[in-house]
């Protein structure tokens, strides 16, 4: 097993709350870090025909089986139990008792708002980080194997090739997932949806022009939106709210969590395609950007990441929000430098004066640098980066 950055937070929780839950997209490693961190406690699956129906009908008598509390998988599928445990915590006073999984935000965090507020520590985990897989001596070709493979803990641990792994993660996600949140109809139309997601990687959303591509209605396509979201496949990078005297982009932009699966939703089948796809740059910042998050989430915190832009085209490919600071981030994914690579940079630091911290820039080389004053890095130090930020 790859240690996951995230079990020291798992304990800090464990001590502090009665109640944890560990939140993600479905194959991320959720049971595994739960049952591996808390080993000593049994373990359910309430996916389980006849532990979901015991669970759902006799809440009481199902949770008097724990006395000494449980890790409960995909706790999402028994709304009933939650108001029970509500009681259960509130009279024993013990903290880590009971361990929630579930890979639907929806259906997890909306009934821990109800019932649970203030008794659970949340924890996000998202697949494997690049910090993960060195410490784990696992091994890739280069950027452009990494893109294509992602890091879904089971593309690393099967021996079957990404796009066998990527084609059945789908199927079973709009097969499962989907029909539970909402109800979807017509299924190839959402999995055109999802494809077209994943071609505005990295990009602006534009909501209605999505919808007419997809041939579906502004509403739709804002419910399906949030269906992936609920789901962890994609997420939305808002833009900073301070404007520095200029007028903003107000639309936030889309990124995948993941790149080798949105690298097989665009029929990019091996390295040799990355290398020269369209797409690559868009995915070299969506797999950055995702770093960064990872390391948040990993230390039990929440996203700081913004992006800034104006309407006369200065952006900032990430803005990274600390206490009274930004620190801006430029990213792009070729292997040489070149003084455009400092443009926006130089533009944003005249525009924000004090409100900034020194500046990076994030490229596809394997050297570091500094140019007036912009600390140049190499992707692979994003590990060292995300656990600062």
């Amino acid at each position: 097993m790859i240690n996951r950055r995230a079990a020291p937070i798992l304990k800090i929780l464990a001590k502090g709350y009665p109640v944890i839950t560990i939140t993600g997209p479905r194959q991320s490693g959720k049971t595994t870090l739960a049952r591996f961190v808390f080993k000593h406690k049994p373990y359910v699956s309430l996916e389980e025909p006849d532990q979901m129906e015991f669970a759902n009908e006799d809440p009481r008598g199902f949770l008097a089986r724990y006395p000494d509390g449980a890790v409960l998988d995909e706790a999402q599928r028994c709304p009933a139990l939650f108001s029970y445990l509500q009681g259960i915590v509130d009279k024993d006073k013990r903290h880590g008792l009971f361990v929630l999984t579930g890979s639907q935000q929806f259906g997890l965090i909306s009934r821990i708002t109800q019932s649970l507020a203030g008794r659970a520590g949340l924890l996000h985990l998202l697949p494997f980080s690049l910090g993960e897989l060195k410490a784990g001596n696992i091994l890739y070709k280069g950027i452009d194997d990494l893109l294509l493979k992602g890091f879904y803990p089971p593309v690393y641990d099967r021996e079957l090739s990404p796009s066998n792994w990527y084609a059945n993660y789908i199927f079973t996600y709009v097969e499962r997932d989907v029909r539970q949140m909402v109800n979807v109809r017509d299924l190839s139309a959402f999995q055109r949806f999802v494809r077209m997601c994943a071609a505005r990687t990295g990009q602006m959303l534009n909501l209605s022009q999505l919808a007419n591509d997809c041939g579906i209605t502004h509403n739709t396509a804002r419910a399906w939106l949030s269906i992936l979201e609920a789901s962890y496949i994609l997420f939305l990078l808002k833009p900073h709210h301070k404007n520095f005297g200029k007028r903003l982009i107000k639309t936030p932009k889309l990124y995948f969590y993941d790149t080798g699966l949105a690298a097989w939703l665009l029929g990019i089948t091996d390295v040799k395609h990355m290398s020269i796809h369209a797409m690559r740059g868009f995915l070299f910042e969506s797999l950055l950007v995702s770093e960064l998050l990872k390391g948040r989430y990993n230390r039990g915190l929440a996203s700081n990441l913004y992006f800034w832009r104006d309407n006369t085209g200065n952006e900032i490919d990430v803005l990274v929000e600390k206490a009274d600071t930004l620190v801006p981030i430029e990213i792009k994914s070729g292997q040489t430098v070149t003084k455009d690579y400092f443009t926006g940079l130089k533009k944003w630091l005249t525009i924000a004066g004090t409100s900034a911290e020194s500046p990076y820039v994030i490229y596809g080389g394997s050297e570091s640098q500094k140019r007036s004053g912009i600390e140049v890095l190499p992707w692979q130090d994003i590990v060292k980066l995300s656990d600062n930020l």
